[in-house]
């Protein structure tokens, strides 16, 4: 009996870790969908609280593990400042500027890249000469991506956005690639889901106080903005979560590393089919190049398994949305 379940649930298996991914995508359509309504630190600071009314029951009901000692809860916080408040309040005030969530989606996808720069300063590692390439090729991928949307005129940076948002992006790259190579040297013993609720809970105060001090917009409530909000409460921080924690059981978390690829075409389809978002033949070309640096880097420290940036690169499923 228990060999026919096994059966069973094999498919269903099968396809967790392409689900988790498609699901991951999404965050940035429903940035989109919600800016309109709210401003950006406004609209997360009320997300985490959301975020947080579900994880804190569901912890206690899944009498989930809490880091054990003030340093280890003060690592966690650290990490939610720096991989949601940094990074996504990055992100979505990049998207509330103008830039196109297709874009935005690729250029926070470099997170290996960047990740494998900083562990030779931080954790003096050296890097192949796959791994240069790969960072040739990714740097080379974004200037085809953000030259096919140069202004013609004098009016501003980029087609559509300005460099503000470009800086905001950025931001947002610095913050998840600091956060992972972090959360990896000080989070190893802080358990997933007591840790998450850390991390949204030291974020939620940070981009509250933020849009105190810096948004005076009122939020719009509406019937897109609450389905906006319920889908990116319920499915990208609960259901999402959940999800990787059972892939990270059952060691498929490789797997879901490896999908990762797909998120930025992922989200560019998406966001044409929902926003009309294009991007132009050379743009289109650039993101396959910068995709394939991304591989690049990633399977050039996979090679060298001991070390603690192929480790981290390995888990660039933890990452948030």
């Amino acid at each position: 009996m228990s060999q026919l379940t096994s059966q069973r649930a094999s498919p269903w298996l099968a396809a967790m870790p392409g689900l988790f991914v498609v699901l991951w995508s999404t965050g940035f359509i429903g940035a989109k969908f919600g800016l309109p309504y709210a401003a950006p630190f406004a609209f997360l600071a009320i997300r985490f609280a959301l975020t947080l009314a579900v994880l804190v029951p569901l912890a206690l009901v899944l009498r989930a593990r809490w880091p054990e000692t003030p340093a280890l809860c003060l690592h966690a916080a650290v990490t939610g400042l720096l991989v949601h408040a940094t990074y996504l309040g990055g992100v979505f005030y990049a998207i509330d500027r103008g830039l196109p969530a297709g874009l935005a989606s690729l250029l926070v996808g470099l997170q290996p890249l960047l990740t494998a720069v900083l562990a030779r300063p931080l954790l003096g590692e050296r890097l192949t000469r796959w791994q240069w390439l790969g960072l040739v090729l990714g740097l080379a991928g974004v200037v085809m991506v953000l030259g096919g949307n140069l202004a013609p005129d004098g009016d501003g940076v980029f087609d559509g956005f300005g460099i503000g948002a470009l800086a905001c992006i950025v931001a947002a790259l610095a913050g998840i690639s600091l956060g992972t190579l972090y959360q990896k040297r000080f989070c190893q013993a802080v358990p997933l889901l007591g840790g998450s609720v850390m991390q949204y809970l030291a974020a939620g105060v940070a981009l509250g106080l933020g849009s105190l001090w810096l948004e005076d917009a009122p939020v719009v409530w509406n019937t897109t903005f609450a389905l906006t909000l319920a889908w990116l409460v319920l499915v990208l921080s609960v259901a999402a979560i959940l999800l990787l924690m059972a892939l990270i059981r059952r060691g498929a978390a490789s797997k879901v590393a490896s999908l990762f690829y797909l998120v930025p075409p992922l989200t560019a389809l998406e966001a044409w089919w929902l926003f009309d978002e294009t991007l132009g033949p050379v743009a289109l070309a650039g993101m396959l190049v910068a995709l394939s640096g991304v591989v690049l880097v990633v399977r050039g420290q996979r090679r060298t398994p001991g070390t603690q940036a192929s480790r981290v690169a390995a888990d660039k499923s933890v990452g948030t949305q």
